[in-house]
């Protein structure tokens, strides 16, 4: 993710560089004057090149996930690529409105003369200002109410399918307040590839068209209560479904308004379109899914998305894998799989974190998967009983001088507490994979 953001950042400013060395900066204005000028066109280009970024990777593009690591990375690049364009827009605002204290300061001599326009292309142009200002306005709103977690997910899903407006609104203003010397220049060419890009973000979303080929439908054919906060769904699919990878996910619509939500696949795939998602009362949405759901309900399966896939597995290195709570889920899909494939089974510890492992009710199926795998070693960890997993307990039974392979899906806390540590301890021997896939 920073190397994909790092990289645009990176061409942006080149470009704009290129720009400036090449037409030079306007003659006959005074430093500051001319500082501002620049300053103003770089985070302007820098806040629609990743407004772009964001626009594009949320049509979910299959053929990033490789490259970026999973459609979790895709959707962690699309939040972080609209985070700092919100940054570099709040910028290119102040920037905007320095032209006060400057006049105050160093008054309006050496000011930088504007282009001129006449005719139809004016009045284009002061509405393209007028449309950008308050686009960044909603943007920068938007952006408040995205990182403020306990604003209802509903709502902000719904002033969400905004973004698609706010983005056209602020690529008309930056096509139209472009200087015109850009377009004969690197820099307009890949400003033009950006939004061209965002558009079709923008079009695709508009028209709810995104994700739209990898969309099965199905039906809800059995429901089951193992623990109170704990709902299994298993579903049978029409003809369409491609089949899942073991660790894989799937953005599910139950039909009932609230749009599709990430679950990862809880069962193998057995080539018979049924598929198992065991979903956990974390949130509102969650907690409602038990009475809401019934034997027979139709739904709407996207999917299957993600990297962590047991078939990426290093060779060679001493496999380590790790969950916690509901975190378990691509692991009993993994263990699953390997079921009647000797061959195919790793040596690897399995640790699963769990509060009570009494009343736990994946213990049992994770004990009876692993008895039929002799390789795979079990290790269940009792919070209740003080059993807390840490990354010198997992170092000490394995050979620091060969690599490692860590993979782990659970609690963001648990994870930082271990992948740091065990990164001291391996030092480059080790690779760290951890499903990082949140919606906001």
């Amino acid at each position: 993710m920073k190397t994909a953001l790092t990289l645009i950042i990176s061409l942006v400013t080149v470009a704009w560089g290129w720009d400036v060395l090449v037409t030079g900066t306007p003659s006959g204005g005074a430093p500051l004057w001319v500082l501002r000028h620049e300053a103003l066109y770089l985070s302007g280009l820098l806040a629609i090149a990743l407004m772009s970024v964001a626009m594009f990777l949320a049509t979910r593009p299959t053929w990033l996930e490789a490259p970026l690591g999973g459609m979790d990375r895709v959707y962690r690049t699309h939040k972080w690529a609209g985070i700092l364009a919100c940054a570099f827009a709040a910028a290119h605002w102040l920037i905007e409105m320095s032209s006060d204290i400057l006049k105050a300061l160093i008054g309006r001599e050496g000011r930088v003369p504007k282009e001129n326009y006449g005719g139809f292309l004016e009045v284009l142009r002061d509405l393209a200002e007028d449309l950008g200002e308050w686009a960044i306005y909603a943007l920068l709103a938007m952006l408040a109410i995205t990182l403020w977690q306990r604003f209802p997910y509903r709502m902000w899903r719904f002033l969400h399918r905004a973004m698609p407006l706010l983005y056209l609104m602020l690529a008309f203003h930056a096509l139209l307040l472009a200087p015109t010397d850009y377009w004969t220049q690197p820099v307009g060419t890949l400003l033009a590839l950006l939004i061209a890009g965002g558009v079709y973000g923008s079009v695709l979303a508009l028209a709810g068209r995104i994700g739209r080929s990898r969309q099965v439908c199905g039906s809800v054919i059995a429901l089951d209560h193992p623990a109170g906060d704990l709902l299994a769904v298993r579903c049978r699919l029409d003809a369409g479904w491609p089949g899942h990878r073991p660790g894989q996910f799937a953005f599910v619509g139950f039909g009932d308004g609230e749009g599709q939500h990430p679950f990862t696949i809880a069962s193998a795939n057995r080539g018979d379109r049924e598929i198992t998602f065991q979903i956990k009362a974390l949130g509102d949405y969650t907690r409602q899914l038990a009475r809401r759901l019934a034997v027979g309900q139709p739904l709407r399966v996207e999917g299957p998305y993600g990297r962590f896939d047991i078939g990426r597995q290093q060779r060679g290195a001493q496999q380590i894998w790790v969950a916690g709570g509901i975190g378990i889920t691509p692991f009993l899909a993994w263990l699953e799989a390997l079921q009647g494939r000797a061959a195919d089974v790793p040596t690897a510890d399995l640790h699963y974190c769990t509060r009570d492992r009494d009343g736990d009710p994946f213990v049992a199926r994770l004990e009876a998967l692993s008895e039929r795998l002799p390789s795979i070693r079990l290790h269940v960890h009792d919070a209740r009983q003080g059993q807390q997993l840490g990354a010198d307990e997992l170092a000490a039974n394995h050979d620091r001088a060969r690599p490692a392979e860590v993979w782990f899906c659970g609690p963001q806390g648990l994870a930082d507490s271990l992948r740091g540590r065990l990164q001291e301890l391996w030092q480059s021997r080790l690779r760290f994979h951890q499903e990082a896939f949140v919606m906001r």
